[in-house]
């Protein structure tokens, strides 16, 4: 049975011509483990399920095309998706109308951007390989606007009670800033718990982006309404979905 396909929209001042959307794990057609609205092709999920996923998301969103879904590789690269989708990268931009930058998480942050203006959008996949490599501050760059200028939301991630680091992480992230070490709470000698909002707040601020919304969700704890990689394991995938259209209405 089909459920009614569950959107999160984002609360932030973007114009009204910016149209962006982050789904949860109901509204599909995928069976167990990937149940119900899987949206990736490399989880061993049907094939024949996901695209009747993205057809399912295509209409309910009145996409003009296919969103420019990308090869995300745990990377710091951005692709603009004017010239097409299936990129190895982990984040997209562009300026062209009805054009849907989108990214894949069941764990990892996704953030999307865009200006007070609405003259250019993107979407970033930053887990904390990429968010530690730089994957936000180069997005942000190739936006090519001012940092006041620039808007941003973060969708549902892992929340800090749920992610459980190393040593790896943690110095990763301390030996760029000593002030990340907010971020992290000690449970051990050698593990702690990460905040990766707290890390991608602390990431964009200091570029000069102040205009940062969203937080706060937990999937994994929340399993009804997300897939979690931690969790599970063998899982579906959500998107976080940006674009312009002046035409559209409300999702």
């Amino acid at each position: 049975m089909i459920r009614p396909v569950d959107l999160i929209l984002p609360e932030w001042p973007a114009p009204g011509h910016i149209r962006a959307v982050s789904t949860t794990r109901r509204g599909g057609v995928s069976g167990a483990p990937w149940h119900s609205l899987n949206l990736a092709t490399h989880v061993s999920d049907d094939m024949h399920n996901v695209r009747q996923n993205r057809e399912i998301l295509s209409v309910r969103l009145d996409f003009s095309g296919e969103p420019v879904w990308l090869e995300q590789v745990h990377g710091s690269d951005v692709v603009v998706a004017d010239i097409g989708g299936h990129q190895p990268c982990d984040a997209s931009i562009t300026r062209q109308e009805k054009l849907t930058c989108a990214v894949l998480t069941a764990d990892c942050l996704p953030v999307l951007f865009t200006d007070h203006s609405g003259t250019v959008v993107a979407a970033a996949h930053a887990g904390w390989r990429g968010l530690a490599a730089g994957i936000l501050e180069n997005t942000v760059h190739r936006m090519s606007v001012p940092m006041p200028e620039i808007l941003a939301w973060m969708g549902p991630a892992i929340g800090p009670k749920n992610f459980s680091v190393g040593r790896d992480v943690y110095q990763a992230f301390t030996g760029f800033s000593e002030e990340a070490g907010g971020a992290f709470t000690a449970i051990s000698d050698s593990r702690w718990l990460c905040d990766i909002y707290s890390l991608a707040r602390l990431r964009l601020n200091a570029m000069g982006v102040t205009g940062i919304y969203g937080g706060g969700r937990c999937t994994c704890e929340e399993k009804d309404s997300f897939y979690s990689f931690r969790r599970d394991g063998v899982t579906g995938r959500m998107a976080s979905l940006i674009w312009i259209n002046h035409d559209a209405v409300t999702p």
